[in-house]
């Protein structure tokens, strides 16, 4: 009996150790589970319902967002909800997932403190909770997270200052705290981090000086540390970094030297005046303000006569205006470099710019620079490249101003291995002495002028030029047999000339020429040779021209015909045209109307095309595209349009490329292929999309095959990015890039362009959220510049009436018949302005049949500007000092958007003039800001 009981009592004593075993493992499994919950109930709005699967009828580490250890069953490491429009609060239980890795909470409505109790999480290594509401301090105790690696607090409304704590975070390469309300000194301890690559700390109140243990962040790849209240010198030691890609400092009170010799600031968000007392700094030998937003006119220039070692003056790709000084001739003797392009300079080129003796680059293009080239350019005996391309620049290419000597002639750069004079209204003839400059051997651009007379006998001086463009002019004759001797040339562009005769057989030896133009003149004599260039059909353009025939079969071209055949079929034709009669010449006459429709799209689209290849394109196979798309893979779409398709992809090189691959069979899509050719392929501005190369030919099964390559896109379309939270700055200055593209197309481009389609889906985003105006299939070519203040029919317009777009950006005018102008894009504009601000489309049902996008801001304007306002705007107003600054500039970018839109052209605000206010605009915000920093 005794040994019985012994055996139950031992049986229950197993099972009940066993039972609290499993509890124990059971409880240790499902502990995270119950934290989740906690966070769950913390979440009072769920738009997407991601959240919906956090219920009990699945396992936690199959929740949506939930990723558990493989090791350790049941622990999260990974908390990924990123972009779901969750609202309300971070429960503070998220410090007890003591195994969480991993956190992304970015770009949605959370709002109250950062639990303190994520301090707790000592195995973090990723903290992401940028483009939030989160308010209160930083959290102290995150310094107790050492194996942190990114911190991200971007975009909230944090405020305290930054605890110098941080500093003990060795590990850390990422530390963002950008567009915050924090305040106070910048803790020397971050200069500790030792791995730290990007710091961005802009956008706040911060105060006080850079701290000098900043110089020993050495990885450091972004430094960004503007429009804070930041005072004092830089510390040389950060300018001295070299391997710094972004660095961006603007919009402080910083003072003192950038350093005794440079001044190196490309590629930042700079704007403003340019400090008039540069001059000071007597040592400088650099200055390079490349690609900001500097708007200032150049009076700055007189202050650096005294830089008596500058040899170098960058500033392209700015927003630039005014006249060059007559001080601009009196800068050190010693520059050799200065570059303006891309800006709105106007008046005229100084008369004394040959006092520049050292000069050997002058960049001047795709300015608004008028009247004569001076004569004194010719004094510049160690120019090597001159870029006047893109003005508005008269008169005749100055060739000399003496009968004794050819000092000041163009004749004597003979250093010059660029020249570059295109788009502009000159005249008169080309200068002899021009094709005297045998150094030239990268670029003779004339093209796009007015230049009349013959092609110089002397043009086989250029033996050492690699291409030769005058296409577009007016130039008559012969093709001189000299040209021959020009053996190293690859592209050679005539086109839109009226040059005449026979194709000459001297372009035959030319054994190294890859593009050859010479569509749309008036060569009318006999066969086309078959030697030479002419064996390769793609590589020569002839169209356009009267009665060739010959040539290889891939020119297409009719046999010739001996006299004696020719008079036998005019014999036949007369005794068939008394036969047939009336009926068929009339059949007659449909079929050569026919022809010549058909030989006419043939010129334009191959005349089109030629435009692109002037440029310096990458040049890749279908095949490569095959494998850089992984065959066109739908797992690489990125895209539809009306034409086509556009897809992800990685070139050779590593290169990442968006193809847009057309499909043939719909109607408009090799017109709209010329279209961005033609438009892309020949302008350049920071705000367009860049085109790499394009694809003309057949695929490997011998089919038409088009393709257009362009950069890609990281941020997609504004389309697409305006179902993100994007904040109210980040909209204007997406609405600033929009329109200085477009005021480009329309004045900085001789002819002007109407690009024709604007909308989001074609307006894309780059790394930085830089907009680029894309797709220019329906863009056109109008023949005067738009004074943006007459009406449509007076000012410049394309021929065509029959304007496609998209429904409810198209300028109302264009349906009425009236011809194409730079005021539709002006009125599409506007209605994309408003359409950004009030998060509606033009085309929404709510408008009906007898109100519209422009009405319905009109008339909510002022007083209820605020409610028609996008809502993910209006979170941004946390008091009410903050919602009147954010009233008051929306109602100003509102009436910008609607006299933009108005229906009658006169009345419309034209590009430049948006600009102009937006600018001011956000000006004004961003002193306010600083104020209620204050």
């Amino acid at each position: 009996m005794g040994k019985q009981l012994f055996l139950i009592l031992n049986s229950i004593l197993l099972w009940w150790w066993s039972s609290i075993t499993i509890s124990k493992a059971y409880s240790q499994n499902q502990m995270d589970r119950f934290e989740l919950a906690f966070l769950k109930n913390a979440i009072h709005k769920d738009p997407f319902g991601v959240l919906s699967s956090w219920n009990d009828s699945t396992h936690h580490c199959e929740w949506q967002g939930v990723l558990c250890s493989k090791r350790h069953p049941g622990r999260v490491t990974s908390l990924v909800l990123r972009s779901q429009g969750l609202d309300g609060f971070l429960s503070p239980h998220i410090g007890n997932l003591s195994f969480l890795r991993v956190i992304f909470l970015q770009n949605n409505s959370l709002h109250g403190e950062i639990p303190p109790q994520i301090g707790n999480l000592l195995r973090l290594r990723v903290l992401v909770l940028s483009n939030n509401l989160f308010g209160g301090p930083i959290p102290s105790n995150l310094s107790r997270c050492l194996n942190l690696e990114m911190l991200n607090l971007i975009d909230n409304q944090l405020v305290g200052g930054i605890h110098s704590d941080l500093g003990s975070l060795t590990r850390l390469k990422g530390l963002g705290l950008y567009r915050n309300n924090l305040v106070g000194p910048i803790p020397r301890s971050i200069g500790n981090l030792s791995l730290l690559q990007r710091l961005s700390l802009g956008e706040n109140a911060l105060s006080g000086e850079i701290p000098e243990e900043l110089s020993r962040l050495k990885r450091l790849i972004l430094f960004q540390l503007s429009s804070n209240k930041l005072t004092g010198e830089i510390p040389a030691g950060i300018l001295n970094m070299s391997d710094i890609i972004t660095f961006s400092v603007g919009d402080n009170q910083l003072w003192g030297s950038f350093l005794n010799d440079q001044l190196f600031l490309i590629n930042n968000g700079f704007h403003g005046p340019i400090p008039k007392n540069l001059g000071r700094l007597k040592d400088l030998y650099l200055i390079e303000l490349d690609h900001n937003h500097l708007q200032d006119d150049l009076s700055f220039i007189s202050s650096l006569v005294n830089c008596s070692n500058l040899n170098t003056l960058g500033m392209p790709g700015n927003l630039i205006h005014g006249s060059l000084p007559r001080s601009f001739s009196n800068l050190s003797t010693s520059i050799e470099w200065i570059s303006m392009s891309s800006n709105r300079i106007q008046g005229s080129i100084p008369l004394a710019l040959g006092n520049l003796f050292n000069l050997s680059f002058l960049d001047l293009r795709n300015n608004f620079l008028t009247d004569c080239i001076p004569h004194s350019i010719g004094a510049l005996s160690n120019l090597q490249k001159l870029g006047l391309g893109g003005n508005m620049l008269t008169g005749e290419i100055p060739s000399s101003i003496g009968n004794i000597t050819l000092l000041n002639s163009l004749g004597n750069c003979k250093q010059l291995i660029f020249l570059g004079l295109s788009n502009n209204n000159l005249i008169g003839s080309v200068p002899v002495e021009i094709m005297g400059l045998s150094s030239l051997s990268v670029l003779l651009n004339l093209a796009n002028n007015n230049l009349s007379g013959s092609l110089p006998l002397q043009v086989g001086s250029l033996k050492n030029l690699g291409k030769l463009d005058i296409s577009y002019n007016r130039l008559t004759g012969l093709i001189p047999a000299s040209i021959s001797e020009c053996l190293v040339l690859e592209g050679l562009y005539l086109e839109a000339n009226s040059f005449q005769g026979q194709l000459p057989e001297a372009l035959r030896p030319l054994r190294g020429l890859q593009v050859l133009d010479l569509s749309n003149n008036n060569f009318s004599e006999g066969q086309v040779p078959k030697g030479g260039v002419f064996l390769n059909a793609s590589s020569v353009s002839i169209y356009g021209n009267a009665e060739l025939c010959g040539g290889v079969p891939g020119l297409k071209l009719p046999r010739c015909k001996s006299p004696s055949s020719k008079k036998s079929s005019s014999t036949k034709a007369r005794v068939i045209y008394v036969v047939a009669g009336s009926s068929l010449c009339l059949a007659l006459l449909l079929l050569c109307l026919s022809i010549f429709y058909r030989k006419k799209k043939q010129t334009t689209t191959n005349a089109f095309s030629s435009l692109f290849f002037k440029n310096q394109f990458l040049r890749i196979s279908y095949e490569e595209l095959l494998r850089a798309t992984n065959r066109f893979s739908e797992t690489n779409l990125i895209g539809k349009g009306r034409y086509g398709k556009v897809y992800k992809g990685i070139l050779d090189g590593g290169a990442t490329v968006a193809t847009k691959v057309l499909n043939l069979m719909q109607r408009g899509a090799s017109r709209s292929f010329i279209s961005e050719c033609r438009t892309l392929g020949t302008i350049r501005h920071r705000n367009l999309v860049k085109i790499l190369s394009i694809y003309s030919n057949v695929d490997f099964c011998g089919n038409d095959f088009k393709a257009l390559i362009y950069e890609f896109m990281a941020n997609e379309s504004l389309e697409e990015c305006e179902s993100r939270n994007l904040r109210l700055m980040q909209r204007l200055n997406i609405a600033i890039d929009i329109a200085t593209a477009i005021e480009y197309l329309h004045k900085g481009c001789y002819p002007a362009i109407v690009h024709g389609d604007l909308k989001p889906s074609n307006l894309l985003l780059d790394n930085d959220m830089m907009a680029r105006v894309g797709d220019f299939g329906l863009a056109k070519i109008i023949s005067t510049v738009s004074t943006e203040t007459l009406g449509v029919q007076d000012q410049g317009s394309s021929t065509s009436t029959a304007v496609k777009g998209s429904i409810g950006y198209v300028p109302p005018e264009y349906g009425m018949g009236h011809k194409v102008s730079t005021l539709g894009d002006a009125y599409s504009y506007g209605i994309l302005l408003l359409e950004m601000f009030t998060g509606k489309r033009p085309t929404e049902e709510a408008f009906g049949h007898h109100l519209n996008l422009h009405n319905f801001v009109r008339m909510a304007l002022p007083d209820r500007a605020m409610d028609i306002l996008d809502l993910r705007v209006c979170c941004e107003a946390g008091d009410r000092q903050q919602e009147m600054k954010i009233r008051h500039c929306i109602i100003s970018v509102f009436e910008v958007g609607v006299a933009c839109s108005m229906e009658s052209p006169p009345e419309q605000m034209g590009m430049t003039e948006a600009i102009r206010k937006l600018h001011l605009i956000k000006v004004s915000y961003e002193a306010k800001e600083r104020m209620m920093g204050m």
